[in-house]
């Protein structure tokens, strides 16, 4: 059994690993490899064993000792791997075979007639055009030629979780599938050659990239996408970016991408996220779901802003204050859509209320948030509700008439003048109990009784619960809004009841999520059934 080599990908027992180091380790016997684990929980230590250090892992309790064994598996060649998936053996001149059909556990059994006749039309690899080699234990290409002979026209390749351990390898695959348009490579381990070999005429028809989980950092990524001229998305989720600034870039990186999916990183620098795509002038949307983003600066002089950005995902990050959503309509003056839920903002004090309202009042371009649709009714209302809380909630010691007092105002709410501006000044002066009666009035008062079961009935003994809702809000917020109020618990289902003028209970239905509380008819007293079940 031949000794992998150091910077081999192996399986061991079903899991994936990098060799980091062959040979005798002290005060033992025998060879040992030292492995890097893809899965860093499967690990014990970083390389170092009796304070000797022989190898090092990028994930300090990814690393452990193995012996060379019948259990380590080095991988299969491409089209080893595609013909094992996709071509099944023949079985020789008989014309009848017996077939277990699947749907019925083993117990039904069918005679077929000229199954390898079927066998060989599935056989003619030359026709595929989406591949997925997932988990197929991909290590090595084919000698030149055979690849482009045997498959020439896939379109879409999924070597995910594979055994290919370079970048050159990938390459000598794609320059073969001239057609390739989508490659997946995501949970592999690829070094980065140092020299590109024939990546710069590998990938030229490439648009799609995924890249997730595979510990590649920004600076890697643009020097890759450099080969790819055609490329429009690129998926770089779960890892583990922090800094994207620290070293200088390619030359000439992929400014043209228009998709890039930075989802559960560890990026916590605005400014420095703002220079890092300070290339991509066609980036149309951006995924930055779960990150470490906690403070988002106003733009200066030397920002560069994204107004080609039209779609933008924050949702679960760390944002506390709503001077973030203001700096953030700055840096993206064209947002179309935009996703904050799961961020501190939107679950503290006024933000656990009004955190929608104050989300679309801030950002006038937005026509979706948290993949719900604003409409022009929606935002006209946020926009009245938004200056009627500023008049009543905004304190500055000094003149309301002075200039100290109006630039205060404006920086707190950069959209004061121009909102007045649409909609009217609001009354500034009028006390809080009279302001508060014409914050209010904009307000409709629904009666919800919370039952347990699946239907309404008279028969509960819980008190009905008045909420207050505008009549702009959908029925998807209003139920989000009737969980949280009733604390309902996650595992149950919960379905509205709207009584009739009849006496009789229409159900609420998902289906009609998007549609407004008045649009569905809900106004003062209207009575509610909230179903818990």
């Amino acid at each position: 059994m031949n000794l992998p080599n150091v910077g081999d990908r192996i399986s061991y027992s079903g899991h994936l690993g990098t060799v980091k180091f062959n040979g005798q380790v002290d005060n033992t016997t025998g060879t040992w490899l030292g492995v890097e684990w893809d899965e860093p929980d499967r690990g014990k230590h970083d390389g170092v064993k009796d304070g000797k250090r022989y190898f090092s892992c990028r994930v300090p309790t990814a690393g452990s000792f193995i012996r060379l064994s019948a259990n380590v598996l080095r991988g299969v060649s491409f089209l080893t791997a595609l013909q094992s998936k996709y071509i099944e053996a023949f079985h020789g001149t008989s014309s009848q075979e017996r077939v277990t059909l699947g749907s019925s556990n083993g117990v039904i059994e069918v005679e077929a007639v000229n199954l390898d006749k079927i066998r060989g039309k599935f056989a003619r690899l030359e026709r595929l055009r989406e591949v997925s080699l997932e988990n197929e234990l991909v290590a090595g290409a084919d000698p030149p030629g055979l690849v482009m002979k045997t498959c020439p026209n896939i379109r879409g390749l999924n070597l995910s979780t594979s055994l290919l351990s370079d970048w050159l390898i990938v390459a000598n695959i794609a320059i073969e599938l001239p057609a390739l348009r989508s490659l997946s490579l995501n949970r592999n381990r690829l070094r980065i050659p140092p020299q590109p070999g024939r990546m710069p005429s590998a990938f030229l028809n490439v648009t799609n990239l995924e890249l997730n989980g595979t510990l590649t950092t920004w600076q890697e990524m643009q020097y890759i996408t450099s080969f790819m001229p055609k490329l429009l998305v690129v998926e770089l989720g779960y890892n583990n970016i922090s800094r994207m600034t620290d070293n200088e870039g390619p030359a000439s990186p992929a400014v043209h991408i228009e998709t890039l999916n930075l989802d559960s990183n560890n990026i916590n620098d605005w400014q420095d996220l703002g220079r890092a795509l300070s290339h991509y002038h066609h980036l149309e949307r951006l995924i930055l779901t779960s990150n470490k983003i906690e403070f988002i600066p106003n733009p200066d002089e030397h920002s560069y802003r994204w107004d080609s950005l039209k779609h933008l995902s924050l949702a679960s990050n760390a944002l506390r204050q709503w001077k973030d959503i203001d700096a953030l309509a700055l840096w993206c003056p064209f947002l179309i859509s935009f996703s904050l839920n799961g961020n501190p903002v939107t679950q503290h004090d006024d933000g656990a209320h009004h955190a929608r309202v104050f989300t679309i009042a801030r950002m006038p371009t937005l026509k979706t948030l948290d993949s719900t649709t604003i409409t022009p009714k929606e935002r006209t209302d946020c926009e009245l509700f938004y200056l009627s809380w500023i008049s009543q909630h905004f304190r500055f010691d000094g003149d309301p008439k002075s200039v100290a007092y109006k630039t205060a105002l404006i920086r707190e709410h950069p959209r004061w003048e121009e909102l007045c501006n649409k909609h009217g000044r609001p009354a500034t002066d009028l006390q809080p109990s009279s302001l508060h009666d014409n914050l209010n009035s904009k307000l409709i008062e629904l009666q919800v009784l919370p039952v347990s079961s699946s239907s309404p009935t008279t028969d509960s003994t819980a008190e009905m619960v008045i909420m207050r809702v505008l009549p702009t809000m959908t029925l998807k917020m209003f139920r989000i809004k009737v969980r949280k109020q009733l604390k309902c618990p996650k595992d149950k289902n919960v379905s509205l009841w709207l009584k009739m003028n009849d006496g009789s209970w229409n159900e609420l239905g998902a289906e009609k999520d998007q549609q407004s509380a008045d649009w569905l008819g809900l106004e003062n007293g209207s009575q509610l059934t909230c179903c818990i079940h």
